[in-house]
């Protein structure tokens, strides 16, 4: 079987579920995208729910057809934060392999994270410094970068779903859960610059990428997109400036009110600001004053192993 036959990636995420196919010729024939929000209730009962695992299911179904259609002949399908925190991720894995045909895997954080900086940094020109991803899941947050030579990923335990779940639940959220949200970033963060040195040291010649749906959201937003626009997404600048300021009007608002704006994807609007303040607290304690969003992630990092692309030096 040929590398370079179309290839697909599949990933089940907290909050969404993905797919990218690559055509022999390495032309995009699909990225899709739902909102399946397989994550939801995990992080209090530790436990996959049916009807979250039957929407991702139903979605993985048309994922199939898609695959189908462009004659895929290899498929990683992998699931991340929410079915490793959960007792019984056999609920979901074995129906999963069964709908798409190929063994579903579980990502460590650390090898989400690798495998994100992969995708993200592959069409980045190389800076003099390091370069941080920083990637907002629902359920975990990844930042990796690569220091001495090698790749240095940690997995925090702060996402989008999992901050609102456990602290935003007020509509809109209440100062004293704000600031709960925010201890709980940051009692992360420590953790962070502790065990990955190069990131207590960053400085003006560092690069910090943003990825996934807060910082794609919060792009549309600056932006002032009506519709998904990958062209102008992708490699857009978010200054600090303009994520304080989007976290602070995002976290006045009921969701309702979130959900009114064109930009932000439905399914998204109660966890959007959960995410903006995970990008505003990493920004703020990295010393960054600005965020280049990709739209390559995590999907373009799996189907780069798959062609048998190298990881990129960077």
């Amino acid at each position: 079987m040929s590398d370079t036959a179309a290839v697909a990636a599949v990933d089940c995420g907290t909050n969404s579920t993905r797919l990218l196919v690559v055509r022999e010729s390495g032309e995009v024939a699909a990225r899709e995208m739902r909102i399946t929000r397989l994550g939801a209730g995990v992080d209090a009962s530790r436990r996959l729910q049916p009807e979250a695992i039957g929407r991702t299911l139903d979605v993985l179904k048309e994922y199939r057809t898609i695959m189908d259609a462009e004659q895929v002949r290899r498929v990683r399908l992998v699931a991340t934060s929410a079915v490793r925190d959960a007792t019984n991720p056999e609920a979901f894995l074995e129906p999963a392999s069964d709908v798409v045909g190929v063994q579903a895997e579980v990502l460590s954080g650390d090898e989400e994270g690798r495998v994100s900086y992969a995708g993200a940094t592959a069409d980045l020109p190389a800076v003099a410094g390091h370069t941080v991803v920083v990637d907002i899941g629902g359920g975990s947050t990844e930042i990796v970068t690569r220091a001495g030579g090698a790749i240095a990923a940690i997995s925090l335990d702060i996402g989008c779903v999992r901050l609102t779940e456990r602290y935003l639940r007020s509509d809109p959220p209440a100062p004293d859960e704000i600031e709960a949200a925010r201890r709980a970033i940051h009692a992360e963060l420590d953790r962070a610059t502790q065990e990955v040195l190069a990131l207590a040291r960053l400085g003006p010649a560092d690069r910090l990428v943003g990825l996934a749906g807060t910082v794609s959201t919060l792009a549309s937003l600056e932006l002032g997109l009506v519709h998904y626009d990958r062209d102008r997404i992708h490699h857009s600048v978010l200054p600090l400036a303009s994520v304080e300021r989007w976290c602070d009007t995002l976290g006045a608002e009921r969701v309702r009110e979130r959900a009114e704006r064109a930009a932000i994807t439905s399914g998204r609007e109660d966890v959007i600001f959960g995410g903006a303040l995970v990008l505003r607290e990493t920004m703020l304690r990295l010393g960054l004053a600005e965020c280049v969003v990709s739209e390559a992630d995590i999907l373009d990092g799996l189907v780069l192993g798959l062609r048998g692309k190298r990881d990129p030096k960077r």
